[in-house]
Formats: structure tokens, C-alpha cells, sequence
């Protein structure tokens, strides 16, 4: 049991080392971002989809688009990678069910926040099935008898009372946001750490939850930097996220 744990504590850090050494690495910016490959005329640009949403910080936001690609590619995808090849497909989908089971509570809250009474009902009783006949959460038997999984979060919750987007924003390893939706999302992170307390998790456990949730979500999202094949993509990102949002707070 004791040389369980300590492997367990040694995965749990290992994981979470090679995760943050993400953000802490210092890329090389200057001489390695390159500039748009197509200029835009001013006059086209103001008409243009492109230039339909606020980005004071394209600066900022097109150095962190180019460090998430690298941090991607040399972090995160192969961690990835690894994951999945030693994880069986029914584990790796347990572990999926089991983080979108905890997800059901913030969606849960947003939407009562946001008086969707019926999202709120949904996502309740999503839970309450998974969590009990699902195993906590690792089997999702909500789904085929007609409980589709609702997605709702502070951000949302702030533009269905009104605040505005702001200004787009490249959160580091996170990708498209907007000041808006980064306020929501740390709102939204303190309240998953309060739910993980109340787990009573080792702080070497909380660790690994962290890693494997992280490793989780980038395993479920198919999106590869640089290759969608347009010159413009850090526009067509920037687009398709904030109508995206747009689209999510009418619904």
C-alpha cells in the first residue's frame, strides 16, 4: 500500500511539473512570431468580419496565440499522446464522464442564475443519475434516456445580465477568451476548487485531479494550431469563439 502511494504521488507530480513547465517557460518571441503573411488594406479591414470585435491587445494576444501553439506542441499534445495510448478507450471515456459529471453543479448554478429553470432541472437531474446508477459519474446513463448534457458558466451568466464581451483576450494554455469571459472563468475556477474540497482529497490527489482533468479536456478538444490551412487563422479564431459566445448567451 505504501509503495502504491508513493507511486501515485510521484505520477501526480510528474504530471503537473510537465503541465506547468508550460507556463513558466519563457518563449523566445521576438525573433520567432512571425508577422500576418497577407496585409489587409485599412479600408477592407474595416469592413471585414475580421475587424467586427474589439482586440486593443493584438499584440499580446497574437505572442500568447504563438506560445499556446509551441506550448501545444511540445507539452501538452504529447502528454496527450502518452495518455491516451495507456489509457483503455472505456477508462479514458469513465474519466471524461466522470469530469463532465462535476461540470453538471457550476452549469447548475449559471443556470438558475440566469433563471433557466429547465437547464437547471436538466442538469440536476443529470447529476443525481450519474453520481448514483452512473457510479459517481463514471458511466453517464442520463444521456440515452434523453438528459442532453448542458454547458452554462459565469460568463455566460454575466452576459445574460447585460455585461458586454470586452475586449478579446489569449488567456495562456486557454486560448480565445475575452475579459468578460476570463472574469467568468475565474469565478468559475474558484468554485470547481471549493467542489474538489469537499472530496477531502490529499493535497498530492488534488494534483493529479488537477493533471488528469487538464490532460482530459485537451484530449476532447480536436483543434491543432497552425493547421487549418488560412493565413488568417488568429482571425478566423478570434471570429468563430466570440460569435460562438454571442450565440451561446441568446440561446
Amino acid at each position: 500500500m505504501k509503495l502504491k502511494t508513493l507511486n501515485f504521488q510521484h505520477i501526480a507530480l510528474a504530471l503537473i511539473t510537465l503541465l506547468l513547465s508550460a507556463c513558466s517557460a519563457k518563449p523566445q518571441l521576438a525573433e520567432n512570431t512571425e508577422p500576418p503573411r497577407v496585409k489587409i488594406a485599412d479600408d477592407i479591414k474595416q469592413h471585414s468580419l475580421f475587424e467586427r470585435y474589439a482586440d486593443p491587445f493584438e499584440g499580446f494576444n497574437r505572442r500568447m496565440y504563438y506560445f499556446n501553439a509551441k506550448a501545444d506542441e511540445y507539452v501538452l499534445l504529447p502528454i496527450v499522446s502518452g495518455y491516451k495510448t495507456i489509457t483503455p478507450d472505456p477508462v479514458e471515456k469513465g474519466v471524461s464522464n466522470f469530469f463532465s459529471n462535476l461540470g453538471e453543479l457550476p452549469t447548475l448554478a449559471n443556470a438558475l442564475l440566469q433563471l433557466k429553470f429547465d437547464v437547471a432541472a436538466t442538469s440536476f437531474a443529470r447529476f443525481a443519475l450519474n453520481s448514483t446508477i452512473g457510479l459517481v459519474g463514471l458511466f453517464d446513463v442520463a444521456s440515452p434516456i434523453g438528459l442532453k448534457e448542458q454547458n452554462e458558466d459565469f460568463g455566460q451568466t454575466l452576459g445574460y445580465w447585460g455585461v458586454g464581451s470586452g475586449p478579446y483576450l489569449v488567456l495562456p494554455l486557454l486560448g480565445p477568451s475575452s475579459m468578460r469571459d476570463a472574469t467568468g472563468l475565474a469565478v468559475d475556477t474558484l468554485g470547481y476548487r471549493e467542489l474538489v474540497k469537499e472530496l477531502d482529497l490529499t493535497s498530492e490527489e488534488e494534483l493529479f485531479l488537477d493533471a488528469l482533468r487538464s490532460v482530459n479536456g485537451r484530449a476532447n478538444v480536436p483543434f491543432k494550431y497552425y493547421q487549418t490551412g488560412s493565413a488568417f487563422e488568429y482571425e478566423r479564431i478570434k471570429l468563430l469563439y466570440m460569435k460562438f459566445r454571442e450565440i451561446q448567451i441568446k440561446r
